[in-house]
């Protein structure tokens, strides 16, 4: 068992700047590696930002130039900001690193976190992150007056989700009865301890997530605990609870190296 410190850096009126954050990780995972700290978990909010990932293609950032921070994570382009409860866990783990295992334990603590709001979750497979899973297709309204058979976004590569009207934004999602993501989870891993981690929609403004193609996900959107609730949950009501659940999947986890 490793003992995991959780550190609440500000919320709120209190929200952490984006640049800031990552640099008190860069502070603690260099600290960490020379086994100053036990393992952290930094928690916070952020005021509104974009950030894009190694793998961000130009064509999923914003079209009216908004400001991207690009970063040293995994991952593609997602949206930072108020009503969104993000998780820094800087953990020490064996070598070589099974990052994938990471990965599955942080989906695992958040699934159980809104499972304790009576909101059922799942992985999809391949897409990293925790899930609202949508309606068979066969039972989805049509979009657009048009069938599902003939939704644009199955076959044309070049369909744009931000040029093609609110039946269509990620944001909707839940309207159109289909996957959408509750959380998101990008890391990175350098001299064995993890950096980065997830963020959980709460009661974030989730049209934020139209101005891109979140994640790099065409066919699919986002939601919030509160979306899925139809009521207003507060980041003060997850807190305790994500904290309880990150601790007992990581501090109890049976961290092996990656097989070779």
């Amino acid at each position: 068992m490793s003992e995991l410190r959780f550190v609440r850096m500000g919320f709120g009126a209190d929200a952490v700047e984006y640049t800031t954050a990552w640099q008190e990780q860069r502070r603690v995972h260099a600290a960490r590696f020379a086994d100053e700290v036990p393992d952290t978990c930094l928690l916070l909010e952020h005021p509104p930002v974009y950030t894009a990932g190694r793998r961000t293609a130009d064509s999923e950032r914003p079209l009216d130039g908004t400001p991207v921070i690009d970063v040293d994570r995994g991952g593609k382009i997602t949206w930072h900001g108020p009503g969104q409860l993000v998780g820094y866990p800087i953990q020490k783990l064996p070598r070589p690193v099974d990052v994938v295992a990471h990965v599955r334990r942080l989906e695992e603590a958040l699934i159980g976190v809104a499972a304790e709001f009576g909101v059922e979750t799942s992985r999809v497979e391949g897409r990293s992150g925790v899930w609202v899973l949508g309606d068979p297709i066969e039972q989805r309204a049509a979009l657009g007056g048009l069938n599902l058979d003939f939704d644009p976004r199955v076959n044309d590569e070049l369909f744009d989700p931000r040029l093609n009207g609110p039946e269509y934004a990620p944001s909707n999602a839940g309207q159109r009865r289909e996957d959408r993501k509750l959380a998101a989870i990008g890391i990175r891993v350098a001299k064995g301890v993890t950096m980065h981690g997830f963020a959980l929609n709460v009661n974030p403004d989730n049209t934020e997530f139209d101005k891109i193609v979140p994640c790099g996900i065409r066919d699919a959107g986002v939601t919030s605990l509160s979306n899925e609730l139809g009521r207003e949950v507060t980041i003060d009501e997850v807190l305790p609870v994500a904290e309880k659940h990150l601790r007992d999947v990581l501090e109890n986890a049976e961290l092996l190296p990656r097989a070779v």
